[in-house]
């Protein structure tokens, strides 16, 4: 069996704790590696050598630092196909759905290139009589990210590539259940000629969190993952003088209004709530149909849109629409959700309660779930189900879908589907919510602008990516210069006189 341990200094080293983590194949419910899970003391040698090795890597120029990771886009783009097959053989994505979480965190390490333009700083001459006034962007030091399960590409690289470009170390802990690429993007790294120690990848599990959290050359934390985690994380790393940014989960809501392409807005719904078999914080788990022929209408185009998925393993071909989910834990979560949403009265349009894949019976496969005449007081509205289930919330206006929208306690993502501009501008403006599509319904801004939620899915005074993750990344250091009056004139060879 596969054994997986760190990566310390430009290479894998085997764990020492004596402590491991099941790696499953969730298509088959196998175990099919071990991952190692760090001590303090393996966490604080590798934070130890990343500080040793950030004030080079800090002393690089900027231009030099970006050379780095245009070669790293190149050997990305050159192992997709490794990467990709090893995501889904850990997460249970399709393998297209696999190569687009690759390609999401490529996004971004292309717009951390431009590190040497973002990390400019600002001057201006004869502020006063005499004086210069400048400022530097520089890198905090070793700052390190956590990253969830559900993207092991993409936010991994969310992270490394923005706090790299500024010059500082990383410590990575990625999520244990998925850790072959985040430790496969270190090596790829390490051959665009990083130098060993700037990027450790240490596993782990809450004390791996912990560690991090209360090490003090740790400067700053990016988390993505839970609530709950995300403002344990935020409280307990700013009671430790980080700067911290933390992401948490969703329930993102999308409105349908009377004037909506239907079949636009059912395909959309389909996509944006089942892909990844739901586990994504960005997918839609609320459709908000704007009246009751509205809503008919909608569930009416939704049913065999839904019924026809494909449910199956990353082997079974580029047509498969979602694979399993992570775990058998999160099966049996989303099947209890399910079974509340029955009790409390809601109607269940779709079932797939009995979903069974021949040859593969022991995966964590779950099948589609639509429910119709969910009302805000049930668990499936309340909680992130963070799995193959759309819940459909009518409404009878306008005013009242975008109230739902705004008195629920997560703010990642919302979308509108309208041909009515007036309508989408006052959505868009008015909607407590970090990001907005109109008439799309993931909407995640590319990597040159930021990605953040508001309310309970981000906690933080800065978004990830884009200019935002620049900043997070330097502190700035502004210089007020004055010199003495020299020596103009060239040499004087007479004794001055007054």
């Amino acid at each position: 069996m596969k054994e997986l341990g760190h990566w310390i200094n430009g290479k894998h080293v085997p764990g020492t704790s004596g402590r491991t983590a099941d790696v499953y194949n969730p298509a088959t419910g196998e175990v099919q590696a071990t991952v190692a899970l760090a001590s303090k003391a393996e966490l604080d040698e590798a934070i130890a050598a990343a500080a040793k090795a950030q004030p080079g890597w800090a002393a690089t120029n900027p231009q030099r630092r970006a050379r780095v990771l245009m070669e790293f886009v190149r050997l990305i783009n050159r192992d997709m196909d490794k990467l990709a097959t090893a995501l889904s053989s850990e997460h249970g994505k399709t393998l297209p759905d696999a190569r687009g979480d690759i390609q999401r965190g490529v996004d971004v390490v292309e717009f951390s290139i431009g590190a040497p333009h973002l990390l400019k700083g600002e001057y201006m001459d004869s502020a006063g009589t005499g004086i210069d006034l400048y400022s530097m962007r520089q890198p905090l030091g070793v700052v390190a990210g956590i990253t969830p399960f559900n993207f092991p590409a993409m936010i991994p690289l969310w992270k490394i590539a923005p706090a790299l470009a500024c010059g500082n170390a990383m410590i990575l802990k990625p999520s244990e259940r998925d850790p072959s690429v985040p430790l496969m993007l270190a090596e790829l790294l390490t051959e665009a000629g990083l130098p060993p120690g700037v990027l450790q990848v240490v596993n782990g599990d809450k004390d791996a969190v912990d560690g991090i959290l209360d090490n003090p050359t740790i400067q700053a934390i990016g988390f993505v993952g839970s609530t709950p985690i995300a403002e344990y994380i935020y409280s307990r790393g700013c009671a430790n003088g980080k700067r911290v940014q933390c992401f948490g989960g969703a329930k993102n809501h999308m409105i349908i209004m009377p004037d909506a392409d239907l079949d636009q807005a059912a395909d959309a719904l389909v996509g944006a709530g089942f892909g990844a078999a739901g586990e994504r914080c960005m997918a839609i788990s609320v459709a908000i149909p704007v009246g009751e022929e509205t809503a008919d209408r909608l569930v009416e185009k939704l049913v065999p849109r839904i019924e026809k998925l494909k449910v199956g393993p990353y082997t079974a071909g580029n047509d498969v629409d979602y694979g399993p989910v992570v775990t058998a834990a999160a099966k049996q979560n989303i099947l209890r959700l399910v079974q509340s949403g029955i009790d409390q009265g809601a109607e269940l349009v779709v079932d797939g309660r009995d979903f069974n894949l021949q040859g593969y019976e022991n995966g964590f496969f779950v099948g589609p779930h639509l429910f119709d005449r969910v009302t805000p007081d049930m668990e499936i509205y309340k909680q992130e189900i963070f799995g193959p289930v759309l819940s459909t919330v009518r409404s009878e206006t306008y005013e009242e879908a975008l109230k739902l929208t705004m008195d629920n306690e997560y703010g990642n993502g919302t979308a509108i589907f309208t041909r009515d501009g007036d309508t989408a501008r006052d959505f868009a403006s008015r909607v407590n919510v970090g990001m907005v599509g109109v008439n799309v319904p993931i909407p995640v801004p590319l990597g040159y602008f930021t990605f953040g939620g508001w309310k309970k899915s981000g906690f933080g005074d800065l978004n990830q990516h884009g200019p935002d993750a620049f900043r997070f990344y330097t502190r700035t250091k502004t210089v007020t210069a004055r010199w003495p009056s020299g020596i103009k004139e060239g040499a004087v060879l007479n004794f001055p006189t007054t």
